[in-house]
């Protein structure tokens, strides 16, 4: 039975569109909710997947005309996600990606694509759709951020507001210029309001005025209050203080779960690691690289550039072929890091592999057939693929920041000799300390006794949404308790 009752507005959701881990979260987290009482339906644009996807679909707000088209509202039952779709066709059913079009560059009309995502969301929230009355609207990243905005602008009573951080460097600003076209009012144009910088906000239009906000981590949550990790955003953060909080992502473990895998060569768990190598041998295969159970293994799930610390990857190959390593890579981005992998795989095929683009089978079998999992990100703010590595048997090599920091135990001699460790960190994020770092990973992996143990404490390790939806939940009833009470915190 449900006492709480969400609205999730949010541009891209797993499994029916998914650029990166916002689909995932937005994806799992309903679920997980539902033992903790609360109840979630998500608003998302109706791309064609998303439309093709829908079995049961009722009209909940009629068409009106909407930034140059009609639009309307559904609610839709589609992959076993309770939806409300924005059916918008003159601005989501077109080709390419959810953000860009097939030629790699941003959709011109984005401002107006999600300024009507979150007029939408507004709406809902205000009772537009019969029967449907939310307690809290929680919002993620820059593409829903306008909802906080045309509520706040609107000046109706309105349910408690959330907004959520995925990553703080992508925050869609726009010419000062479109305000009137977005259906915002002049006022709005102010430093308390949507502007920044001289442009319009639409992420800091959301950390400005929606009640509360969150991070997918802890330390991400401190990172960004500072110069260094703020993007320009630091001093509206420490301003809004305690309305900001970090909560940790989870994994799905009905989709991440070695033991019923579909996707990889040999099911295992953590009493059965001796099918572990099999995997191991198909991924090495599959990549054309030496069948050598005794390699050690690197692997690479990730979108490939500088935030990534992909470039630190690649200054380290040397180090590799020093210690006798193999890499497989998957994942795209730069053009100029693709190309370097891509040459650097056929420079040395037998030990490097590197596949462009995405693919859900082969990131499966990079979790379940490395070794190690590597992610020298240069910032953040949570990360999936770490948590993946974990339940996977992978050792994960992390970078210090954000939610890396927070999720993964450095294995240092008092780690080691507490049996705590968990993977590998480094500190600072330099080419030279992650070299040291694969060094040492080199080390370990020649004591067997440890690095068993470093993976069954890893695979015992909860990465599941259970901790992190309970916090969800007890954010959402104090915020709901504050503004009954006629509390808030400070938006300046």
């Amino acid at each position: 039975m449900s006492d709480v009752t969400v609205l999730a507005v949010v541009s891209e959701i797993f499994p029916l569109v998914k650029t990166g881990g916002l689909a995932d979260v937005a994806g799992a987290l309903p679920s997980a909710l539902v033992p903790e009482g609360v109840e979630v339906v998500t608003l998302t644009p109706g791309y064609p997947a998303v439309m093709k996807a829908i079995i049961h679909a009722e009209t909940v707000v009629e068409a009106e005309q909407i930034f140059g088209g009609e639009a309307r509202v559904l609610r839709a039952d589609a992959a076993g996600l309770d939806l409300f779709v924005l059916d918008a066709p003159h601005l989501f059913n077109r080709p390419g990606g959810p953000y860009a079009g097939p030629d790699g560059q941003d959709w011109p009309d984005n401002p107006f694509r999600f300024a009507a995502l979150s007029r939408a969301g507004a709406q809902l929230a205000l009772g537009f759709a019969p029967g449907f009355a939310p307690d809290v609207v929680h919002t993620h990243d820059w593409q829903a951020g306008l909802t906080a905005a045309y509520l706040h602008y609107d000046g109706r009573p309105r349910p408690g507001t959330v907004a959520t951080i995925h990553n703080l460097a992508f925050q869609g600003q726009y010419p000062a210029e479109l305000l009137g076209a977005l259906g915002l009012p002049h006022e709005a144009f102010a430093i308390e309001g949507v502007e920044y910088y001289g442009m319009i906000g639409f992420l800091k239009a959301a950390l400005a005025l929606s009640d509360r906000i969150t991070t997918v981590s802890p330390t991400y949550a401190a990172e960004i209050r500072t110069p260094d990790f703020g993007m320009g955003l630091d001093g509206l953060l420490r301003a809004r203080g305690m309305a900001v909080t970090g909560i940790l992502n989870g994994v799905d473990e009905d989709i991440w779960d070695p033991s019923i895998d579909p996707l990889i060569a040999e099911p295992f768990d953590v009493r059965t690691l001796a099918r572990r190598p099999a995997n191991k041998a198909l991924l090495q295969r599959k990549f054309g690289l030496d069948v050598d159970p005794g390699a050690l293994l690197f692997g690479v799930v990730s979108r490939l550039s500088w935030q990534k610390g992909q470039d630190l990857l690649l200054a380290n190959l040397g180090v590799l072929e020093r210690i006798g390593a193999q890499l497989v890579v998957l994942g795209s981005g730069d053009p100029d890091l693709e190309q370097q992998l891509l040459a650097a795989a056929a420079k040395q095929p037998r030990r490097i592999g590197a596949l462009i683009g995405y693919d859900e089978a082969t990131a499966h079998q990079i979790q379940a057939g490395a070794d190690a999992i590597l992610i020298p990100s240069r910032f953040e703010p949570c990360g999936l693929t770490q948590l993946c590595a974990l339940r996977y048997g992978a050792l994960p090599i992390v970078a210090r920041v954000g939610g890396l920091a927070d999720t993964i135990v450095d294995a240092n001699e008092m780690a080691l000799a507490a049996g705590l460790g968990t993977g590998l960190q480094f500190s600072p994020v330099t080419a030279e300390m992650l070299g040291a770092t694969l060094e040492r990973a080199s080390r370990l992996w020649g004591e067997p006794e440890i690095w068993d143990e470093l993976i069954e404490n890893g695979m015992m390790t909860d990465v599941s949404w259970r901790r992190p939806a309970a916090a969800y939940a007890k954010l959402y009833r104090d915020l709901i308790r504050h503004r009954r009470a006629g509390l808030k915190f400070s938006t300046s």
